[in-house]
């Protein structure tokens, strides 16, 4: 298999004097601006895979030391609520619901406590879906639901957050007129594929269009993360490293006396790195192993 040869036989290979797996990250590749890594790309390694996570468990914090994680929660979805001003969705994010639970039940015109498993999962798929252009084709292939039930979720999804339709029809105008988007700190993505004549180029394009302002605002929150975590590290003197970042997350090595100190001043750092009509939020995991790694609570 693909992860058989790309990491069970070659990572052993890349394994350098230090006992440590060096990527190599690129900065402008992505047309998001998200970071790739490459020789190896350590950034896909699959957590939902048994072997994926056999693979992950081989990386281990050096002796006397512990793997943070930091993870930002739905910070896509946030930034959705944020671009499109949609006060229903803002309301939720405040209020701190299961956001999935709440579009189920906003759409479905149910009690939260009434949703079931299959519909939240539904409303998890548009939620996510809908910043990449998920149509009802998308939606009913996904939930294994019939096209006209998918249509008619839809539907009842805009209807609901009216913002979030006037965000995707105004930003297809705004990138066929200039011929490119910005994300919230002004990272600018040309379009030439909305004036292609292929129609499957155009729709393409349409996607990239609406998603750029949101995951490009995402990869650009933890950029600045990353630039304003090093020199705080330095400041409380703390030996705390990041090792990797994995899009939405950050990867430290800590040392076991550091982690209680570390965390907060992470979580702080990871959460303040941009103002949002709604708030960002951090969950934190520790452990030894990568794939062996638990929800962080400070101890008494």
């Amino acid at each position: 298999s693909k992860l058989q040869s790309t990491y069970v036989e070659a990572l052993p290979k890349l394994v350098e004097g230090d006992g440590r797996v060096h990527t190599t990250f690129q900065q402008a590749v992505a047309a998001t601006g998200r970071l790739s890594s490459t020789d190896p790309n350590l950034q896909n390694i699959p957590i939902r895979t048994a072997l994926g996570r056999k693979i992950r468990n081989t990386f281990i914090a050096e002796k006397g030391n512990t793997l943070v994680a930091a993870d930002y929660s739905q910070i896509e979805l946030r930034i959705l609520a944020h671009v499109t001003r949609d006060e229903h969705l803002i309301a939720a994010f405040a209020a701190g619901e299961d956001i999935h639970r709440a579009t189920a039940a906003r759409v479905l015109g149910k009690p939260a406590a009434d949703v079931d498993a299959d519909e939240r999962a539904m409303a998890k798929m548009v939620n996510f879906g809908i910043a990449y252009g998920m149509g009802d084709f998308g939606l009913a292939t996904r939930a294994g639901i019939s096209r006209d039930a998918a249509k008619s979720f839809i539907a009842g999804y805009f209807e609901r957050y009216p913002g979030i339709r006037r965000y995707i029809d105004t930003i297809k105008e705004e990138a066929r007129t200039n011929g490119s988007v910005t994300t919230q700190l002004g990272r600018r993505r040309p379009i030439p594929e909305l004036r292609a004549g292929n129609p499957a180029l155009r729709a393409a394009g349409e996607r990239a269009a609406i998603n750029h302002p949101i995951q490009g605002t995402a990869a650009d929150v933890i950029k600045i993360a990353m630039i304003r975590l090093a020199p705080r590290l330095a400041e409380a003197g703390l030996k705390a490293r990041l090792v990797l970042q994995v899009h939405d997350e950050l990867l430290l090595e800590v040392p076991n006396g550091e982690v209680d100190r570390l965390v907060p001043l992470l979580v702080e750092t990871m959460e303040g790195a941009l103002a949002l009509d709604v708030p960002l939020t951090v969950e934190v995991k520790s452990g030894p192993r990568w794939d062996e790694m638990k929800p962080w609570s400070a101890r008494a």
